[in-house]
């Protein structure tokens, strides 16, 4: 087995996309029976939600579907992480921006856009559901397991 694969998903504050992100993400590497071979984690570009536990409505939508968010606590992405992670997934260019603005010129090639990882959607950007209505939060949902199972294929085939 070779070094570890980790993987950041990151959005604004941390307690929406980018955790649900995560738990969908970490459940799909459990279930693959690859954990020890792949850290997941997420953070936001900003520190408005340091500490905090992901949106309740996140965690509601996430659990009817069999996804656990309840230990994720929100941070702040760091500049250690441009080093320590192999992919550091961006849910929308702002926040793409975001990151490359921080990010050494050497690992900017680790960010990307995480729907890439699921094409078909058409679009390259998870919106942002904390001010609208549950419809969003099932939204966010469906197109992160989508770019999330295609992310988990593309590890398998590329770097395990």
């Amino acid at each position: 087995m070779g070094k570890k694969i980790k993987v950041l998903f990151v959005c604004m504050g941390n307690i929406c996309r980018s955790p649900t992100a995560h738990g969908v993400f970490q459940h799909l590497v459990n279930e693959a029976g690859i954990a020890k071979q792949i850290f997941v984690d997420s953070a936001g570009t900003h520190a408005y939600h340091v500490g905090e536990s992901p949106d309740r409505r996140a965690q509601k939508t996430a659990t009817k579907r069999g996804f656990d968010l309840s230990k994720i606590k929100a941070r702040r992405v760091d500049v250690n992480d441009f080093e320590e992670f192999d992919y550091i997934l961006a849910m929308d260019r702002d926040n793409y921006r975001h990151l490359e603005a921080k990010c050494p010129d050497k690992h900017k090639p680790k960010i990307q856009l995480f729907l890439e990882f699921a094409p078909y959607y058409g679009d390259t950007e998870v919106p942002d559901p904390y001010y609208g209505g549950q419809n969003g939060f099932e939204l966010v949902l469906d197109m992160v397991d989508a770019a999330a199972n295609g992310l988990l294929a593309h590890i398998q085939s590329r770097d395990l």
